[in-house]
């Protein structure tokens, strides 16, 4: 049988509050501010159209949906459990989805992916926040900080 994991505070103040929080507010704005969503995903600065198509708008309920998931899923899962299994298996998925949510990026061409100091707030959720989340979540799958209940440091690797 497993150790039994102790969960660091910073993976859980991190995947349990600031992350699903994080999601939420994406999902409000894709949802309820479409227009200011679009225009500052624009890495320079252009401007969507007055009127956004049915489709446009259609695409951006079902992504503000996708982040409720995403929020809800990080949350009610991981706080849910101690097991590193499940742990590792959600955060393993949502490493992949860190991956993809990055090449959604491209099309704003290969500055987007470092010039910190032109993005906007927008810019910084959909870049710098993502580097951020997935830097946590590789520290994580690599056993940084983690340690079983007794204490003692995590051996299998």
């Amino acid at each position: 049988m497993a150790p039994q994991l102790s969960i660091p505070l910073v993976y859980k103040i991190f995947f349990l509050c600031i992350e699903p929080i994080s999601a939420l507010a994406g999902a409000y704005y894709a949802a309820f501010r479409q227009e200011d969503y679009l225009k500052d995903l624009s890495f320079k600065h252009e401007h969507p159209t007055d009127v956004l198509p049915a489709q446009t708008s259609m695409a951006l309920l079902q992504l503000a949906n996708l982040y409720l998931l995403f929020a809800l899923n990080e949350h009610f899962v991981l706080s849910s459990t101690t097991s590193i299994v499940t742990w590792r298996k959600l955060l393993m998925g949502l490493l992949v989805a860190d991956s993809g949510h990055l090449v959604t990026m491209a099309p704003a061409g290969s500055d987007v992916f470092w010039k910190f100091w032109e993005w906007n707030a927008m810019m910084w959720g959909s870049v710098g926040f993502v580097y951020a989340g997935a830097s946590m979540r590789m520290c994580f799958l690599a056993g940084v900080g983690l340690k079983t209940a007794n204490g003692q440091e995590r051996k299998d690797r």
